[in-house]
C-alpha cells in the first residue's frame, strides 16, 4: 500500500456523467491512472484523453506538474492535447465562418497551456495562423468588406493566439516572413475602432524587436514614430502602455549611431509633452505595466548622455578648447579686455590663467585636462556651458561671488560641476540598461526637453547654497558633496511633478535642517550602550519580534500580486496568493489583471496547507532560477525571487514585485515555520520598535543621567536589632 503522501483525493469529471471520487497514487504513470477513468466510464482508446484542471484554468496535467495537484481539486477527463490540437487545426480551415471562429476563440484559450501549446506548434500550427493573418488570403478580403465584424472578431482572436504561442518561447522569431510583419504594422498605422486587434498587434511589434535583430530591421522600415504618436492620445491605457513599450524597444534595439537620431525624432513629435498631457497628469497614479515603461522611457533617454560621459576631451581639439573660452567670455566679459589689453603673451597667458582659477578649474594653466576623467567626460562640460547660456545671471552671479572670497572659502565651479556631473550620473543610473522589475520613474523629467541638463542647473545653484551655509572649506569639499547628495535624493524621493517643485522641495531641505533629520534619525537608531539600557533592551525584544511576526502575517493574510516573469520579455500575466486567516493555508490562483483591493479566497482556485511546506529557499536556489538561464543572470530579478517547496517536488514559485514585499513574505513565511525572520526589513523594524519603546518607557527619567552601572550594595550592618518606632 503506498504512503498516505502519495495519494491525492480528487473529483473527476466527464460530461454527461456524474463526477467521480477517487484517490490518485502519485507514483503511478499517469497513463495507467487515464486508462483507469476512462475504463470507468467505458470509454476506448485511453490514449486519446488526458486529466485537466476544471478550474478555469483549463491546464493538462502531465508528468512534470502532477505534483501540483491537492486533496480535493476537481479535475476533467477531456480530449488529449494531441486530439484537440488536430480537431481545432482542422477546424480553423473548416468552410464555415462561424466554425472558423469558434475554433480561433477556443484555440485562443486553449494556447496559455504549454502542453497544448507544443502540440499545435507541432501541426505547423503557428505557420497557419500566420497564413490567415497576411495579405495574400483573398478570400479573407472579401470576407472583411461584407463580414466586418465578423472578421474583426476573427483576427483578434487569431492575434491572440499568436501572441499566446509565441509567448511559450518554442518557436523562434526568426522564422516570419516580411509580408507578416507588413501586415501587422499596417494594423497599427492604420486608424482602427478595435482595440484588441491594435493592442495585440503592438505586443507583437514588441516581441519581433526584442527578439530579432532581422525583425527590428523590418519593423523599424515599416513603423514610424509619427503613426504611433496617436495611440499614445487617446484613454485606452493598454494601447497606451503598448505603444510606450514598442517604442522603447525600438529605441533599446537600435545601433549606437542610430539612438541619437530616434531621440531628434521623439523631440521633434513632441513624444515628452504627449505623455505628460495624457498619461502622467490624465490620471491620479500611474503605476504597474504602464510606470515600468515610463521608467524605461526615462532610463532610455538618459542613456543618451552616456557617450559624451565617456568621451575624453581633446586638449588640442580648439572646438573644445572654445567651449572653455566661452564659459570664461560669459562670466568675465572678457572680450573687450583682450582687445584692449598689450603687452606681451605672457600677460595674456596669466590673465587667463587667473580667469581659469576664478572659473574653479583645478588645472589653471590648462583646464582642459580637468575633462579627461570618465565619467563625466565631456558631459560635465556640456552642463556647464549649457548652464551659463541659458541661466547666465545664476552662472555670473556664482562665477564672480566665488571669486571674491577668500581662496580657502570659495566654491570652485568648475570642480564642483566635474563631480556634480558624475553624481547626478550615478543616481540617475545613467549607462545601465533599464531593469526588468523596476518601475519607479520621475515625473518631473518629463516636463522639460532638457531635463538632465535643467536638473543640473538646479543641483548646481544647491551646491553653492549648500557651500555657503556650510561655511566650507576647499577642505570640506567631500563633504558638502555628500550633503548635497542627500539633499538631492530626499528631494526625489518625495516624487516632485515638476522641476519647479523639486527646487522648492530643496529649499526646504537646506544644511540646517539636513542636520536636524540626520540628529533625529540618529536618535531613532541610536543603540544604548548603557548596561541598565541594554538589559531592557533585551528584555523588551521578544514582544517587539512577536509584534513584527503579527505584522508580517497580517500582511499575507491580506495577500500580494506577483507578476509572471519570463525569461524572453516581460509579461502582463498576473497571479494572487494569500494566507487564509487561520494561517492553515495559502490560497493562490491566476488572474486577468492586476486587482484593485483585496481577492478573495473563494476566487483562488489553488491551496497549499501550511503544514505541507518543507522549506523557504531564495535567490540562486530557487528551482526557476535554475531552470531559466537568462533570469539568472539577471541580479535584480534573482534578488526578488523566492520559492516554497513542498511534498516530494512540489514548488511554489515567486518572484516578489519589489524588496519590501520580498522582505514581508520571505519573513512572514519563516514565522509561519517558526524560523527566524532575517530580511533586513526586519532588522530596521526590530530597531526603530526597540528604540521608540525605550523612549516611551524613559520618559519619565528625562534629563536625568542614567548610570553605566548599578549602586553598589552597602555594607551590612553589625547587627539586626531594628524596631520601626511608629509613635
Amino acid at each position: 500500500m503506498p504512503p498516505p503522501s502519495d495519494i491525492v483525493k480528487v473529483a473527476i469529471e466527464w460530461p454527461g456523467a456524474f463526477p467521480k471520487l477517487m484517490e490518485i497514487d502519485q507514483k503511478k504513470p499517469l497513463s495507467s491512472i487515464i486508462k483507469e477513468v476512462s475504463d470507468g466510464w467505458s470509454l476506448p482508446n485511453h490514449e486519446n484523453y488526458s486529466l485537466q484542471h476544471a478550474d478555469g484554468t483549463s491546464f493538462y496535467i502531465t508528468e512534470k506538474n502532477r505534483n501540483e495537484i491537492k486533496h480535493g481539486a476537481i479535475l476533467r477527463l477531456t480530449t488529449s492535447p494531441a486530439q484537440y490540437a488536430l480537431e481545432l487545426h482542422g477546424r480553423i480551415q473548416s468552410a464555415s465562418m462561424d466554425s472558423k471562429l469558434e475554433a480561433l476563440k477556443d484555440l485562443a484559450r486553449s494556447s496559455r497551456d504549454v502542453t497544448f501549446a507544443q502540440e499545435f506548434i507541432n501541426l505547423d500550427g503557428v505557420s497557419l495562423l500566420t497564413q490567415l493573418v497576411e495579405s495574400g488570403n483573398e478570400r479573407y478580403q472579401k470576407l472583411q468588406k461584407i463580414m466586418k465584424p465578423c472578421f474583426g472578431d476573427m483576427l483578434s482572436f487569431t492575434l491572440t493566439a499568436f501572441v499566446e504561442l509565441m509567448d511559450h518561447g518554442i518557436v523562434s522569431w526568426d522564422t516570419f516572413s516580411v509580408a507578416f510583419v507588413k501586415k501587422i504594422a499596417s494594423f497599427v498605422n492604420k486608424s482602427t475602432n478595435d482595440s484588441q486587434i491594435l493592442q495585440r498587434s503592438l505586443a507583437i511589434l514588441e516581441s519581433m524587436v526584442l527578439n530579432s535583430h532581422d525583425l527590428y530591421q523590418k519593423v523599424a522600415q515599416e513603423i514610424t514614430i509619427g503613426q504611433l504618436i496617436p495611440h499614445l492620445q487617446g484613454t485606452d491605457k493598454e494601447i497606451q502602455t503598448n505603444t510606450i513599450a514598442v517604442i522603447n524597444a525600438l529605441f533599446l534595439k537600435a545601433p549606437d549611431d542610430r539612438r541619437q537620431e530616434i531621440a531628434l525624432i521623439l523631440a521633434q513629435k513632441q513624444l515628452r509633452s504627449i505623455i505628460l498631457t495624457h498619461m502622467i497628469r490624465s490620471q491620479d497614479a500611474v503605476v504597474g505595466e504602464m510606470a515600468h515603461q515610463l521608467y524605461v522611457l526615462q532610463v532610455l533617454t538618459f542613456n543618451l548622455q552616456e557617450e559624451r560621459m565617456m568621451t575624453k576631451m581633446d586638449p588640442q581639439d580648439q572646438a573644445q578648447r572654445d567651449i572653455i573660452f566661452e564659459l570664461r567670455r560669459i562670466a568675465f566679459d572678457a572680450e573687450s579686455e583682450l582687445n584692449n589689453i598689450g603687452g606681451s603673451i605672457e600677460k595674456r597667458k596669466s590673465m587667463y590663467t587667473r580667469d581659469y582659477k576664478k572659473l574653479g578649474f583645478i588645472n589653471h594653466v590648462n583646464p582642459a585636462m580637468d575633462f579627461t576623467q570618465t565619467p563625466p567626460g565631456m558631459l560635465a562640460l556640456d552642463n556647464m556651458l549649457y548652464f551659463a547660456k541659458n541661466h547666465q545671471d545664476s552662472y555670473i552671479r556664482i562665477v564672480l561671488e566665488n571669486s571674491s572670497r577668500e581662496d580657502k572659502h570659495e566654491c570652485p565651479f568648475g570642480r564642483s560641476s566635474i563631480e556634480l556631473t558624475k553624481m547626478l550620473c550615478e543616481i540617475l543610473k545613467v549607462g545601465e540598461l533599464p531593469s526588468e522589475t523596476y518601475n519607479e520613474f520621475h515625473p518631473m523629467f518629463f516636463t522639460h526637453d532638457r531635463s538632465f541638463e535643467e536638473f543640473f542647473c538646479i543641483c548646481i545653484q544647491l551646491l553653492n547654497k549648500t557651500w555657503k551655509e556650510m561655511r566650507a572649506t576647499s577642505e570640506d569639499f567631500n563633504k558638502v558633496m555628500q550633503v548635497v547628495k542627500e539633499q538631492i535624493m530626499r528631494a526625489l524621493t518625495t516624487k516632485p511633478s515638476s522641476l519647479d517643485q523639486f527646487k522648492s522641495k530643496l529649499q526646504n531641505l537646506s544644511y540646517t535642517e539636513i542636520l536636524k533629520i540626520r540628529q533625529s534619525e540618529r536618535m531613532n537608531q541610536e543603540d544604548f550602550q548603557s548596561r541598565p539600557i541594554l538589559e531592557l533592551k533585551e528584555k523588551i525584544q521578544p514582544e517587539i519580534l512577536e509584534l513584527i511576526k503579527q505584522q508580517r502575517l497580517n500582511r499575507l493574510v491580506e495577500g500580494t500580486c506577483f507578476r509572471k516573469i519570463y525569461s524572453r520579455r516581460r509579461q502582463d500575466k498576473v497571479w494572487y496568493c494569500r494566507l487564509s486567516p487561520n494561517h492553515k493555508v495559502l490560497h493562490y490562483g491566476d488572474l486577468e489583471e492586476s486587482p484593485q483591493g483585496e481577492v478573495p479566497h473563494d476566487s483562488l482556485q489553488d491551496k497549499l496547507p501550511v503544514a505541507d511546506i518543507k522549506a523557504v529557499v531564495t535567490g540562486k536556489d530557487c528551482p526557476h532560477m535554475k531552470e531559466k538561464g537568462a533570469l539568472k543572470q539577471n541580479k535584480e530579478v534573482l534578488e526578488l525571487a523566492f520559492s516554497i517547496l513542498y511534498d516530494t517536488n512540489g514548488q511554489l514559485n515567486f518572484i516578489a514585485p519589489d524588496r519590501h514585499e520580498y522582505c514581508v513574505w520571505t519573513d512572514g513565511l519563516n514565522a509561519l515555520l517558526a524560523k527566524d525572520m532575517t530580511s533586513e526589513l526586519t532588522q530596521n523594524d526590530l530597531d526603530t520598535l526597540l528604540s521608540m519603546e525605550i523612549k516611551l518607557r524613559l520618559l519619565d527619567l528625562e534629563n536625568i543621567q542614567i548610570p553605566d552601572a548599578p549602586p553598589p550594595i552597602p555594607k551590612e550592618p553589625s547587627n539586626y536589632d531594628f524596631v520601626y518606632d511608629c509613635n
